[in-house]
């Protein structure tokens, strides 16, 4: 048995000895290190000097992006700059970057843990890892890249774009495991099938490690119908480490949390208070041993809930399930607060709408409106005005019904939504001021 597989079976109360050691070594690294830390936990009556139990961290004051955004660039750094041998950065869309930097304990930690994604897939050194995440400050590309290597795969760096040569690499170099954003996955698969190539008989693929945006079951079957193959969804982030902080394995029920490099709580995003396992909440991230950026209670923003139980995999980690949405993404039309994933959660009760879609935001009579984009499958006789004018109609009930809030939908033809060779963008704010 390698040394991998010891421990993603190692038993759970053994696991908790681990984090444990490394929560000790954390806290008092960080109060010592990082004078943002020396502040906060002060200020909160918190000793990082008395810890004892895993419970203990609940004292410890919460970070949050904005904290490691003040402290840009190198603040949060608990290392000599001489140390760090590579710094990733956050997208800086919504305001300053946020800065990861890495060891090279950091780097052998994060190919670990993104090689373990691998094995779930059934990986190993005779597998072709196919890597199209963006390569760059973006942490995709060279997270998958090291876990490729890690795993011990013949590992091909392709980056994102240039997809004709994608496919062709794809027909011709027996890649057996892909790793990319799940709408460049089908946007591969879409051009794919443009070119006259069947997918499904002439890539070699058996999974895809997918991840960086929120995609919903009846695109997963998609993918998988058209590429035949299982996808795994991956989660990560730069403020923590990047992909590979959790992966879903052939089971498809959860991620399976690193939980010897991190420890997860789940949150309630309103109060702080902490909830039980298998209640929604907010996920907040504690590093155990990370050398050049640990970060304690760093709240990612992100729904989710831990997953009662084994896998059926008989993996002892436990898992978080698949996001629901972030408290930052929600939306409040008419005073109600809507999440892009229920809007998706009513689009794929209808057969005849496929993956492919986007919520735009307006303003109108100084009033914010909400419009659902959303392809029709090819299939769809779309010169059948009545149909359309009913389905939308159709969806548009249903969408208050769930939400309590009126949506308006426009059902468009096939590819005229713009596709991403990165992340695919889902909301639209054309909202005055």
């Amino acid at each position: 048995m390698s040394k991998q597989t010891e421990i993603l079976h190692m038993p759970h109360d053994e696991l908790e000895k681990v984090q444990l050691e490394g929560l000790k070594k954390t806290v008092v690294n960080v109060y010592e290190n990082i004078p943002f830390y020396k502040e906060s936990f002060d200020a909160a009556g918190f000793d990082p000097y008395a810890v004892e139990t895993l419970d203990d961290l609940k004292k410890a004051p919460f970070v949050t992006k904005q904290d490691l955004r003040d402290a840009y660039p190198y603040g949060m750094l608990a290392v000599p700059l001489s140390d760090v041998r590579e710094i990733h950065m956050s997208s800086g869309t919504m305001g300053v970057a946020t800065v990861g930097a890495y060891t090279e304990h950091d780097l052998e930690v994060w190919g670990d843990c993104f090689a373990r994604g691998i094995e779930y897939a059934d990986g190993d050194e005779n597998d072709v890892c196919h890597v199209c995440y963006g390569y760059g400050l973006f942490t995709g590309g060279l997270g998958a890249h090291y876990g490729g290597l890690s795993a011990g795969c013949t590992t091909i760096p392709m980056s994102a774009g240039n997809t004709e040569r994608q496919i062709r690499v794809l027909k011709t170099m027996g890649s057996s495991i892909i790793c990319c954003t799940p709408s460049y996955a089908m946007h591969i698969a879409d051009t794919a099938i443009e070119m006259g190539i069947d997918p499904k008989t002439e890539f070699s693929l058996r999974a895809g490690i997918h991840g960086a945006e929120p995609f919903s079951d009846n695109f997963r079957r998609d993918l998988e119908e058209k590429l035949n193959y299982k996808v795994l969804d991956v989660y990560g982030l730069t403020e923590t480490m990047g992909p590979g902080v959790a992966i879903e394995c052939m089971e498809q029920d959860g991620l399976h949390l690193a939980e010897d490099h991190f420890i997860a709580e789940i949150i309630d995003p309103t109060t702080g208070e902490n909830l039980p396992d298998g209640e929604w909440g907010e996920l907040v991230l504690t590093t155990v041993d990370r050398e050049a950026s640990p970060v304690v209670r760093y709240r990612t923003r992100d729904i989710t809930r831990i997953l009662p139980g084994e896998c059926a995999c008989g993996r002892t980690h436990r898992r978080i399930d698949r996001l629901r949405g972030r408290t930052d993404d929600m939306l409040i039309v008419r005073g109600v607060n809507v999440f892009p994933s229920q809007i998706e959660d009513v689009m794929k009760t209808f057969p005849d709408v496929s993956s492919w879609y986007v919520i735009e935001l307006t303003t109108e009579n100084h009033l914010d409106v909400v419009t659902l984009k959303a392809e029709l499958n090819p299939d769809f006789n779309f010169d059948n005005i009545a149909s359309i004018d009913r389905l939308q109609k159709d969806i548009q009930e249903k969408m208050k019904a769930a939400l309590s809030v009126g949506i308006r939908v426009r059902l468009v033809e096939p590819k005229t939504i713009a596709r991403s060779e990165g992340k695919a963008k889902r909301v639209i704010d054309k909202r005055e001021g």
